[in-house]
Order: structure tokens, then sequence, then C-alpha cells
């Protein structure tokens, strides 16, 4: 991209995340937040990406209305020219799209890799190479995932990381809570709807979102869209769940109604099943304790 048009095209992609954020009614200094950020790039001489490459995320950071989270927006701007945010507010994220342009990744295996480890940016495929997740999967094995691990590192790696998928998630109750939020006004027609671009031939807005904070945490909430939940007709029923906290780490989670175990007929977050059960656990010797007190 010929600069310095990166700074207007970096300006015009965060303006259009803080009007969406704004319509789809997240929080009021939240959207505004991406606004001054958009002018502070488009009146800024220098070109970001140059900026970035030599003082790193401070440089980015030290700029009027621009933090960690901005700061990530902007460094996925300038590694792939996608922000996977401001796509997900419009609708028109594809994560299978995405991971087929790494190398050793096709169709049918960037719609698994969707599908099973409910991950939609290259950050968060570069942590599921690296912590076992995809080596496990079926036709993967060492050598492929080592192969994926290494493609992943020279798109990723032209700039500096500073920007890490969290390491610390939002506990399971609250988790729990805004699903049981989101659903519900779902139900209610409470929340704006968007037109997601995959499964979606005539167009129709449909796919509720909603955005929430809480005890320091960023949520946006959605129904799943991916081809297994279409398939399985849980389209209503699977809700992901993503978000960051002050220090900007990202992360995101799937929550379903269990139909097999203990924990059938409860809501579960994938990956999490343990703490779920001690969650549940909980809740029912704290039931147990309350109806002998009879309160």
């Amino acid at each position: 991209m010929p600069r310095p048009d990166i700074n207007a095209f970096i300006a015009d992609e965060l303006a259009q995340a803080g009007l969406l954020l704004e319509q789809q009614g997240a929080d009021v200094f939240r959207a505004g937040a991406y606004r001054r950020a958009a002018e502070t790039v488009r009146r800024h001489p220098y070109g970001l990406d140059r900026l970035f490459a030599e003082q790193g995320i401070q440089g980015l950071v030290g700029l009027p209305g621009i933090g960690r989270g901005i700061g990530a927006a902007i460094v996925e701007l300038i590694r792939t020219g996608r922000f996977s945010k401001l796509e997900r507010l419009r609708g028109q994220l594809e994560p299978v799209s995405l991971f087929q342009t790494v190398p050793g990744i096709g169709a049918a295996l960037a719609q698994l890799i969707h599908d099973e480890l409910h991950i939609d940016t290259l950050e968060g495929l570069e942590l599921a190479a690296h912590d076992g997740r995809l080596e496990r999967m079926a036709g993967i094995g060492a050598r492929r995932a080592a192969s994926i691990r290494a493609s992943l590192g020279a798109i990723l790696g032209r700039y500096p990381r500073f920007h890490k998928i969290s390491a610390v998630e939002p506990s399971v109750a609250l988790i729990l809570d805004i699903d049981r939020r989101y659903r519900a006004g779902a139900e209610r027609d409470q929340w704006p709807t968007i037109a997601p671009k995959r499964f979606n031939p005539r167009a129709e807005s449909w796919l509720p979102v909603m955005h929430a904070t809480r005890d320091g945490w960023h949520f946006t909430a959605l129904f799943s869209n991916t081809s297994r939940a279409h398939h399985l007709h849980r389209t209503r029923d699977w809700v992901v769940v993503y978000f960051y906290d002050r220090e900007h780490d990202e992360g995101q989670c799937t929550v379903v109604t269990e139909f097999r175990g203990p924990l059938a007929t409860e809501r579960v977050i994938r990956g999490r099943e343990r703490e779920c059960q001690e969650y549940y656990d909980r809740l029912a010797e704290y039931e147990v304790r309350r109806s002998r007190s009879g309160t």
C-alpha cells in the first residue's frame, strides 16, 4: 500500500468500528475512543507502519487517544490489511478463507480448524499451533503442525509481537452470565442484528450481537454461524463470546448446551468443562444449604 495512504486506510477502518459499535449499543466511551483514534491517525504526518517498526508498541500508544487495544487493531491492519473486530461487527468475518492463506492449510482443514477449535484469527491459530491443540486434531500430526507453525511465524513475524491471546480468562460464572443475558435478550429481540456473510444467501439481518462491560472485561456475544452449528441445528444454542481485559489481552470461547454426561442440559464452556462442573456443584451445595436454612 503506497504511503502515506496507510494512515488514511487505518483511520477509515477505526472510524467504521466506532460507528458500528455505537449503532450496536456498545459502551459510548468505547465507541468514542475509536473515533478519536481515527482522527489522531488521520492527522499524523508519519506512516504508522514505519512508526511501529521503529518504536514498537510504545510508538503507537504514545499517540493521543491510542491505547493497547486500538494499538492491536492498528498492528493487525499493518500486518494483514484486515481488522477482525470490524469484520465481526459487519458480519463479514471469514476465518475459513483467512486460514487458507497459510501454506499447508486447504479448505477442508481450514473449516475443521474453525469448527473444532473455535478460533477465527491468525493469532489464535498460532497459539493453537504452539499449545498442542492443532497437533492433536485428526490428520494433522507433529510434522504438519510444525510446518504450519513455521508458516505462521513468517506471516506474523514481520513486526515485533506485543499482543497476545489472553492467558487469564473471565470466570466461568461471568461468562455463563453473559451467555444467559445474551440468549434472553435475543429471545426478546433486544439486541441489534447483523447480516452475516456466510450461510446467508439472502443477506438477511438475523444474527443478534451484544456488547457488554463487566468486572473490567469487555464482551461481544453472538450465536455461532459455523457450518457445524448449522449442520447440527445449533445456531440458536451455541454462543461465541469474545472478551478482552484492561490490558487488551484477547480471548474467545463457545458456550453450548451439554447433551451427555453429568452436565447434560446445563450450559457449558467448551474447553472448561471441569470448571463448569465445579461451578454447578457449588451452586447445588448453595441451594441445599439455603433450603435447610429455610431462606
